[in-house]
């Protein structure tokens, strides 16, 4: 094997590393959210991996551009493996927002189930796993199925939000709760708009056709 493939692997290899650690991070904040203890300090520490990781990233695909000239496939992959670290990274904060916040939320549990929130989260949890199974597989149907809990994630969000200003409107007692838990909601539609972007890389990579959220309908996945 080749200093090139070598470097190659060890890209994608780190690339699965951060993956499977903002995974990990979106699940504690779901347990946080559905009142499930978790441990701060583990968060803590996956979130400096995580970090650490996302820059280590950087440096071997600046690496690889300095001393190699990647042919069309290899060049498309180190392109999207910079911009999907960088989602993960997001997807990583975003994450330990949602914990934080949804340690600060009071009587949150009257809420969570009158819209249906924790059906929303543990999609929110499946789709960052559907997202890091098709930048392994590059599979075509899974890549489909991220877009598609994508589009399922927005409506529900959107119709909690709708549901809790609604209720805050109604019940003043409940607008300090429901305020924190809208922005939570924005804030798990925006790691599933992470994970569509990711999605939209792996596509990138496979196909060498770029696609936008607009054009996923467009698609025979």
């Amino acid at each position: 094997m080749t200093h090139f493939e070598i470097e190659l692997e060890r890209l994608k290899n780190e690339i699965i590393k951060i993956g499977n650690l903002a995974e990990t991070q979106v699940v504690e904040s779901v347990k946080a959210l559905l009142s499930e203890p978790i441990e701060g300090k583990e968060v803590k520490k996956t979130e400096s991996k995580i970090d650490k990781l996302d820059v280590k990233i950087d440096e071997i695909c600046q690496s690889i551009f300095a001393l190699q000239q990647p042919v069309a496939s290899d060049l498309r992959f180190i392109m999207a493996a910079m911009q999907i670290s960088n989602e993960i990274e997001r997807i990583g904060d975003l994450a330990v927002s949602v914990i934080k916040r949804a340690k600060n939320i009071k009587d949150k549990h009257d809420l969570i189930a009158k819209f249906d929130i924790g059906d929303l989260a543990k999609k929110v949890e499946l789709i960052t796993m559907k997202t890091n199974e098709c930048y392994l597989t590059r599979d075509e149907i899974t890549i489909g199925e991220v877009f598609i809990l994508n589009s399922t994630i927005k409506k529900l969000g959107d119709d909690a939000i709708d549901g809790i200003i609604g209720e805050m409107k109604s019940h003043s007692k409940v607008v300090v709760s429901g305020t924190n838990l809208v922005i939570v909601l924005k804030h798990l539609e925006r790691i599933s708009e992470h994970c569509t972007n990711i999605a939209e890389y792996v596509h990138f990579m496979v196909n060498a056709k770029i696609i936008k959220h607009d054009k996923h309908e467009d698609l025979n996945l």
